[in-house]
């Protein structure tokens, strides 16, 4: 891979993590500071559903947060290849990710045969 192609995924990953840890601040500081009800200007609610309907939202909300936190430590892994050398190298069979996967998935640690053995070896353990 040139400098100029590392260069470019880097800038890429920067600001892919740039833009997820707003996120993952906004998402997590509105579901935790919001609580119950916060929509509602502080009435309590009428009806247990609408209880539920906060609970599932805050729970929603950590949920995509913690799914987009998940995806800033793969892009600390893949900053981490850049300064090592080794970016775009899959971390399994060493063999060279194709660039329209690093493309498409800048944080990509494998290729895409050993993405689907992982995949398909973690659906395994889980009976899917």
């Amino acid at each position: 891979m040139t400098p100029q192609r590392r260069n470019f995924y880097k800038n890429q990953l920067l600001a892919l993590r740039r833009r997820l840890r707003g996120d993952v601040d906004r998402m997590t500081s509105d579901a935790l500071a919001a609580g119950p009800a916060s929509a509602r200007s502080n009435r309590m609610p009428i009806h247990p559903a609408e209880v539920a309907g906060d609970h599932f939202e805050q729970e929603l909300a950590i949920a995509l947060a913690s799914s987009k936190d998940e995806t800033l430590q793969k892009i600390e892994q893949a900053l981490e290849r850049i300064e090592d050398g080794v970016y775009g190298i899959c971390d399994c069979c060493g063999r060279r990710i194709p660039q329209g996967r690093l493309d498409a998935i800048p944080y990509a640690g494998l290729c895409v045969g050993c993405a689907r053995q992982n995949e398909e070896a973690v659906a395994d353990l889980y009976g899917g």
